[in-house]
């Protein structure tokens, strides 16, 4: 999700960057005949632009939303362990590697908290899906 979202933001910089180059008009170009669209297209880009930060904002709304419903269903965790694991891996997004060594365990091992820990948890009744 955090990479979907930063994806999102660096085409916004990319269209806010196209919107503000504008373009000049070369003798050269043909006329065109018939109805004709007066709108720049830097003004186009600047809709876009902000059409796309909306939809940013909505996703990011739902990111932190489920975020935030994820470290409430590990707090109902009773093993302190398990509700490490669980926060170091989907929430921090830290590896398998980094979680056995900042707790001083055996990979395994946090396998096998993590294993424990899914089996434990109890699913909220409306789920955010994302």
């Amino acid at each position: 999700m955090n990479k979907r979202i930063d994806d999102r933001i660096k085409e916004k910089a990319e269209l806010y960057q196209l919107a503000m180059s504008v373009s000049a008009t070369t003798f050269e170009e043909k006329v065109p005949s018939g109805p004709r669209n007066n709108e720049a297209s830097f003004v186009r880009n600047l809709e876009k632009c902000y059409q796309l930060e909306a939809e940013i904002d909505m996703e990011i709304d739902r990111f932190v939303d489920l975020k935030r419903q994820m470290r409430g269903v590990i707090e109902e965790l009773i093993n302190v362990d398990e509700k490490v694991v669980l926060i170091n891996r989907y929430l921090l997004e830290k590896s398998w590697d980094s979680i056995a060594d900042e707790m001083h365990a055996d990979v395994r091992t946090v396998f096998r908290w993590h294993s424990k820990a899914l089996h434990n948890l109890k699913l909220p009744a409306n789920p955010i899906v994302i």
